[in-house]
């Protein structure tokens, strides 16, 4: 039987993006393993290896995730290892070093180099050397973004390929515009009225995710422009308190809801009027491929995963990093044009099927048949899977 693993810094990315991979490796007949830390219970895993795999790079830990992952690396005959996020990526590379010479495969997706243009210099001087001294270790570096994959050629990674795949797909079953009356219904199930101009946006609470951005553009527009505006904010993380007092002190606490966890965005979203996403740095988010599928419009900051997702002008707005007040002024555009939001709802809908779960799949099966023995079997079945 062959024999996968997966690596990730935490389990539950391979709950966000990776199941249906997982799911289809397992039903082709594959020994499904991953390595990460948390607890979470995962489906489609035969064997869950727990790694304490921290994300910094400067935590000693790593060194007995590093050491965890060679025992379990040399320990099974692994036919293919696809890691992800950059210290699974760093780990998973180094301990695959020996199997390597023994047959084992070696994919890793680059979800947004951490280094980039705009990036911190520290970035650059961290994140870069690791990355390009370990591509040599890798016959297939993925990458999700045009300015990654650029970056990458040019550079002279040693990968034994280099492709860009459009991310982890979308399930435009699961992510679709919905109806006026079943909008309505949604709305008020939740306590909100047909109205309110609803802008969503989530992510954990991190200095990259910025919320804060998004709070502040909101006080400086609903009272006089927009009276009926409310941002939901859906996610977890360090800087929740943080941005309830900002929230308040600005005036805008009772417009503004911390949703927490929610495993239900694929209900929350198209009851909205607008996505918002306020990263510093994104590879290509899914939240915003979520919300193009169910027909938002999107206000956006410029970063090179957002701006490969969204035109400006097109099927939403690209705003400068840090640019409160134009943020503002679009949030004001689109609240007081309907014909607007229709339009580039319309378009977003239009550029989601590009980066749906099925393209995905195609692209990716294209890879695993190259490094995964019967490329047939392999290219013919995964269309099918967990779709």
């Amino acid at each position: 039987m062959p024999k996968v693993l997966f690596c990730a810094t935490v389990d539950i990315h391979f709950k966000k993006f990776h199941l249906p991979y997982l799911q289809w490796f397992q039903s082709q007949g594959w020994e499904v393993h991953v390595a990460s830390s948390g607890d979470m219970d995962l489906p489609y895993v035969d064997i869950k290896h727990h790694i304490s795999i921290h994300r910094s790079p400067f935590t000693l830990s790593n060194m007995t995730a590093y050491r965890q992952l060679a025992a379990i690396v040399n320990g099974h005959s692994f036919d293919l290892i696809h890691c992800h996020t950059p210290m699974g990526g760093v780990l998973a590379r180094l301990a695959a070093r020996k199997t390597r010479k023994q047959g084992t495969k070696v994919i890793y997706t680059a979800h947004g180099f951490h280094f980039c243009k705009g990036a911190p210099l520290l970035n650059w001087l961290v994140y870069y050397p690791i990355e390009k001294s370990l591509a040599h270790l890798t016959d297939c570096l993925i990458t999700i973004n045009s300015e990654d994959y650029s970056l990458a050629q040019q550079r002279r990674f040693r990968a034994g390929r280099i492709e860009q795949v459009r991310g982890v797909g979308v399930n435009l079953e699961h992510y679709r515009p919905i109806g006026t009356k079943e909008k309505l219904a949604r709305r008020d199930q939740l306590g909100y009225g047909s109205d309110d101009f609803l802008l969503f946006f989530a992510g954990e609470f991190n200095k990259n995710k910025n919320q804060q951005l998004l709070i502040r553009a909101l006080a400086s527009s609903y009272k006089d422009k927009i009276p009926h505006c409310k941002l939901l904010l859906a996610g977890e993380g360090g800087q929740v308190a943080e941005c309830r007092l900002l929230a308040s002190s600005l005036g805008v606490g009772d417009r503004v809801d911390f949703l927490g966890y929610r495993n239900d965005i694929e209900e929350l979203l198209p009851m909205c009027d607008v996505a918002v996403a306020s990263s510093l740095r994104e590879g290509l988010p899914v939240n915003i491929m979520e919300a193009m599928a169910c027909g938002l419009p999107i206000i956006a900051t410029a970063n090179r995963g957002h701006s490969e997702l969204v035109e400006d002008q097109g099927n939403g707005f690209i705003v400068a990093p840090g640019d409160i007040q134009a943020f503002a002024d679009r949030m004001d555009q689109l609240y007081h044009s309907e014909l607007l939001r229709e339009r580039m709802g319309q378009e977003s809908v239009r550029r989601a099927a590009n980066y749906s779960l099925t393209q995905v799949k195609a692209q990716l099966s294209e890879i695993y048949s190259r490094y995964a023995g019967d490329g047939e079997k392999i290219e013919r079945k995964v269309y099918g899977a967990y779709s």
